[in-house]
């Protein structure tokens, strides 16, 4: 269990810089919604960057499913059962998310492509370029469904646990409803802005933190306080 703690705390201290920088330091700037010229152009200027951002996204996949098998094992004291499928739920979104990676890669070659002119004008490959960038974001909302649940359970388990602070139970089921609240509501309304898990994922951030202080101490007083875990 340690030694599980400490792999999930530091897989998501290393994502968390990576979604950060993928987000808000790449799409956030390259990506202008509704304007696909300058999208296009603006990709095509920064094109080394806009790799780097999908990359970061794909890595950060990848420690999605690090993370999942790690919170796995540091949870099934609690319950078993829904410390396994809650694993699931996680590595569901890290597939989408890898599938969303993919719409987001293919928006490059439109972008940038200069000899495939004389077949289809640059309006044309500027719109196709957007049109899969709006797939990427289409998937991955879809997606945060699945991480929304994983959370929920995850609080669910760290509540009943007996050896995680309650409070964090909570702040996780708070974060996994901000990320359900926001991917329905870009589901259902295309012009839904609101971005509750910006304040709700604080859950997360402070698990990580407890994870790697306080939760490498979990192992040595776990069978004292297991007799009192359903």
């Amino acid at each position: 269990m340690r030694k599980a703690g400490l792999v999930a705390g530091a897989g998501i201290l290393v994502m968390a810089p990576l979604a950060v920088f993928a987000n808000f330091g790449v799409l956030d700037n390259l990506i202008t919604e509704d304007d696909a010229t300058r999208t296009a152009r603006d990709i095509r200027h920064s094109e080394a960057l806009f790799r780097f951002g999908a990359v970061a996204l794909f890595l950060v996949a990848v420690l999605d499913v690090v993370v999942a098998w790690a919170l796995m094992v540091f949870f099934q004291p609690a319950h078993k059962g829904i410390a396994t499928l809650a694993a699931w739920f996680r590595l569901a979104y890290a597939g989408v998310l890898l599938v969303a990676v993919t719409q987001l890669v293919g928006a490059l070659p439109p972008a940038k492509n200069a000899e495939s002119l004389e077949a289809y004008s640059a309006d044309q490959l500027d719109a196709e370029a957007l049109m899969r960038i709006d797939a990427f974001y289409g998937v991955w909302d879809a997606g945060l469904i699945f991480f929304g649940v994983h959370l929920l359970l995850l609080g669910f388990l760290a509540f009943q646990s007996g050896y995680v602070p309650r409070v964090l139970g909570v702040l996780l089921a708070a974060a996994g409803l901000g990320y359900l609240g926001d991917s329905f509501g870009a589901s259902l309304s295309s012009g839904y802005s609101v971005e509750a898990a910006v304040f709700t994922g604080v859950g997360e951030l402070l698990l990580m933190i407890w994870l790697l202080t306080a939760g490498r101490n979990v192992g040595s007083r776990l069978p004292i306080q297991a007799e009192r875990v359903p």
